[in-house]
């Protein structure tokens, strides 16, 4: 993060890494999907693996971690489908409406750290080979 001087690439990885620190202390503390403690919120570390290998695999390029950052969204939105379609969480109080909102919270997350990668893209210097910008 430090090499670039783009603020953009810079704010996209603080978003993320918000983001994720707060997935990881609510399906630890709170649980999103049903009560505390509930094994079924270790779905949401799938997300974050997704998130990780696909950084990895684009080397931490703006560009693919553009793509990542998608990718992670879409992995958001399944676990989110999976629950609400599986019934989980049904015992709380405020089910599905507190999947729903969490899912939303951190899908516009993941999207605005994806938006910020791609304008790093776009105000690169150096053209990204794996996420071209057309001209």
């Amino acid at each position: 993060m430090r090499r670039t001087g783009s603020k953009a690439y810079r704010a996209a990885v603080a978003v993320a890494l918000v983001a994720a620190f707060f997935l990881i202390w609510l399906s630890l503390g709170v649980g999103i999907i049903g009560r505390d403690g509930d094994p079924v919120n270790g779905m949401y570390f799938g997300v974050l693996a997704v998130g990780v290998i696909g950084a990895l695999i684009a080397r931490f390029r703006p560009g693919g971690m553009t793509c990542a950052l998608v990718a992670t969204t879409i992995a958001q939105m399944l676990v989110a489908v999976i629950a609400l379609l599986a019934g989980f969480g049904k015992e709380t109080a405020n089910y599905p409406l507190d999947i729903l909102l969490l899912t939303t919270i951190f899908v516009v997350l993941w999207l605005v750290s994806a938006r910020l990668f791609r304008r790093a893209v776009e105000k690169a210097s150096v053209p990204d080979t794996f996420y071209p910008v057309p001209k």
